[in-house]
């Protein structure tokens, strides 16, 4: 049984390599536009995209060409290129041999039947590592529909999806502004405490303001310590691994995490323990932090940070804007933006007396709660939509669903806001999925 289980009569199978023949020009980045390889599909290279000083040794692309990163370890990081540009040599460059409607095979291609057929011939030590090569890929069977068959089921998804995208983007903002709020509640609470009727004082810092009297303000140096302690995985391979990846931004919440042995990671991590916050230290903006519920490594694009205020509670400073405000004044990397010890070190944090810091935790633990049970409930409502969406795609694609004599009414396009309000990196990783700085190897 073929991935795609039966075909219509009317279509055929046939191998990629059929269809597709490998293109393997080498160029330069300076004569064709780097682009990048996502779960977006491709696009062009953004600014704060890592480069490393590749030269010439970049793939071709021309607009048409199928391009899927042949680490992508089933997150889709692929698809039909609206551009001609360069990427880097991790990736695949597929041409078309013959007349086939290239955002057909942008779907099919990008599908969850192929997507999973495309990583069962490949090879790795873990999924994380796991790589397809062409030579592995181009025996792969791939659906040949009729041209008029590929040209309406183009039509009919790309309706469809439009309809989809519509309502997922609709919840995106609701949660995006819930996100503010929530954001906003905390600064005030952080910089003004929790009696709006305190008596004030000036803070001694003009873009500061006042503060209340019995606050202080203090550097960071002064209330917290980096506690970095790198050691090797192999001595500690079942102990849990924490990563940006793994941190929710902007919310202090923990989303998951792997043994070092399940992950798979070589490089130096940092040695953390239960109860020390860890702190994202590469794309700063995106605010990754939170506090750890056990003992582990982290990787070392991370701080474990110690704290003599309550740990909660600088935990919700530094996801205060007041806080992140003052990022954007030390930051000054551009293509890797992070921030270094000493920058950290001079960031100034509101500091409340003791009993006045367990009033506030207690305050925005309970409010942060409301929240976060919002936001998870809308979440869900859009993950079931993106798995219908998915599972509609799949099935049309491969036949399953006949949509042969469908009318398909007007209809206007729209994109998933997901993709482009996201950072996007070599690997074909969102923003929330930062780059490793031992991973930086390409473009």
């Amino acid at each position: 049984m073929m991935w795609f289980g039966e075909l219509p009569k009317r279509w055929k199978m046939q191998k990629i390599s059929e269809l597709f023949s490998e293109r393997k020009t080498k160029v330069s980045d300076i004569d064709f536009t780097p682009l990048s390889v996502s779960k977006a599909g491709i696009v062009p290279q953004i600014a704060t995209v890592a480069k490393s000083n590749a030269g010439d040794d970049r793939k071709l692309v021309l607009k048409g060409d199928f391009v899927i990163n042949s680490r992508s370890d089933r997150r889709g990081s692929s698809g039909v290129s609206k551009y001609d540009g360069s990427v880097s040599l991790i990736n695949i460059v597929l041409k078309p041999r013959t007349d086939i409607n290239g955002k057909y095979y942008h779907y099919l291609l990008r599908s969850h039947y192929f997507i999973e057929e495309y990583y069962r011939n490949g090879r790795g030590i873990v999924a994380d590592l796991w790589t397809t090569r062409y030579s592995e890929m181009r025996n792969i069977y791939i659906p040949l529909p009729p041209r008029e068959e590929q040209d309406q089921i183009v039509r009919f998804l790309d309706s469809k999806v439009s309809q989809i995208n519509k309502l997922i983007n609709a919840k995106r903002k609701k949660i995006a502004l819930l996100q503010e709020q929530k954001l906003a509640m905390i600064n005030q609470i952080v910089t003004r405490g929790l009696n709006l009727n305190a008596s004030m004082k000036y803070s001694g810092i003009m873009w500061l303001g006042d503060i209340p009297v019995k606050w202080h303000i203090r550097s960071f140096s002064k209330i917290a310590k980096v506690c970095s302690n790198l050691v090797k995985p192999q001595d500690n391979l079942d102990m849990y691994q924490v990563s940006p990846a793994s941190i929710e931004k902007h919310t202090g919440r923990l989303l998951s995490y792997s043994t070092v042995k399940e992950t798979g990671i070589i490089s130096d991590n940092h040695r953390f323990y239960k109860g020390q916050i860890l702190y994202s230290k590469i794309r700063p903006m995106l605010n990754k932090v939170t506090i750890a519920p056990f003992d582990g490594l982290c990787s070392a694009d991370m701080y474990p940070i110690e704290t003599k205020l309550q740990t909660k509670y600088l935990m919700y400073f530094m996801l205060s804007s007041t806080f992140l405000s003052q990022l954007t004044m030390t930051g000054n990397r551009v293509k890797m933006p992070k921030i270094n010890q000493e920058e950290l070190s001079c960031i100034l944090i509101f500091c409340p007396p003791d009993e006045e810091q367990t009033r506030i935790v207690t305050y925005l633990e309970t409010k942060s709660f409301s929240f976060n049970k919002l936001f998870d409930s809308i979440k869900n409502e859009i993950n079931h939509i993106i798995e219908y969406r998915t599972r509609l795609i799949s099935d049309v694609v491969t036949g399953k669903v006949n949509i042969h004599c469908v009318k398909v009414p007007d209809y206007e396009t729209v994109e998933d806001i997901a993709f482009n309000d996201n950072i996007i990196d070599e690997n074909g990783d969102l923003d929330d999925e930062p780059l490793e700085e031992n991973d930086i190897t390409e473009n």
